[in-house]
């Protein structure tokens, strides 16, 4: 009779482990369809496209020809890849501003994911990592038009239940508004920025193609902390672990210092009353 209902705990646990088995793995943006994806439109002509700025206003792509484009696409509902993206972006730019200026070659942020990468949204981004730079544009498409854009620049992204897997490029136009260069990863640098820049300063070939077991060593596909559904951010707990985890060792550090510092003074204050009482005998 005891055995009755081990056997149905027992059953209960193989369906259920027979039912997580079964369900379907997350969608994931095939890495190696997207690269040979955002390689295929070297050389292409980028279209004619209106965008929105910070401030609301009207601006086309075409504004920016006569200079290199440097356009980087983002979602604004991302705050772990896309920022690293941006800040490792920014300092690649600050590090050759010695070198190229800012008057040499234009920046621009587009949001791809609308309606939620609104004007506002993107000055909100821009504002929140510090990024003033004359030359550096955040705007956002209409929704209508967004995977026109995508694809013609080669940025693949796809929206899976717990967020968005995209391809992490920054994409280097000409000045005649031709895609030069795609450079990957989330972490640029003065190097990859400032290489395929100085070539088209100085009025460089044909862009460079890499082959595609090259660009898989170097792409990292993440982004995957967005609800694109709801337009809302699903929290990575590790993270906050972690941001945690080094507040609390930056409190800990700091009462440290301060318990210490407050001793010596003291100890400090302690042999001043020593010294003056010494003195007042000997008088």
């Amino acid at each position: 009779m005891r055995s009755g209902p081990r056997l149905l705990l027992a059953a209960a646990v193989l369906l259920c482990a027979g039912h997580a088995r079964a369900e379907p793995a997350p969608p994931r943006l095939d890495q190696a369809a997207a690269l040979r994806a955002s390689q295929a439109v070297l050389g292409n002509a980028i279209g004619d496209f209106t965008l929105v700025d910070r401030e609301g206003r009207p601006v086309r792509l075409s504004q920016y020809r006569g200079k290199p484009l440097l356009v980087s696409f983002i979602y604004t509902g991302c705050f772990q890849v896309c920022p690293l993206t941006t800040r490792s972006l920014q300092a690649a730019i600050e590090a050759g501003r010695g070198i190229f200026g800012t008057s040499q070659f234009n920046v621009v942020s587009i949001g791809f994911n609308q309606p939620f990468d609104s004007p506002q949204a993107m000055k909100a981004f821009a504002r929140q990592h510090r990024i003033d730079a004359a030359n550096w544009d955040f705007l956002s498409p209409p929704a209508a038009s967004v995977e026109a854009l995508t694809r013609q620049f080669g940025f693949s992204y796809l929206a899976t239940p717990a967020g968005f897997d995209h391809v992490l490029q920054a994409t280097l136009l000409d000045a005649e508004g031709r895609v030069y260069r795609q450079i990957y990863g989330d972490r640029l640098n003065a190097a990859s920025i400032g290489e395929p820049l100085a070539q088209l300063l100085r009025n460089a070939p044909a862009p460079q193609r890499f082959r595609l077991e090259e660009l898989l060593d170097r792409v990292r596909v993440l982004c995957t902390d967005f609800d694109p559904v709801t337009g809302k951010t699903r929290v990575k707990y590790g993270l906050l672990l972690e941001i945690a985890g080094g507040v609390t060792f930056a409190l800990s550090m700091l009462w440290f210092f301060l318990a210490e510092w407050r001793e010596r003074r003291r100890a400090r204050r302690a042999a001043l009353d020593l010294d003056q009482k010494a003195r007042a005998r000997a008088l």
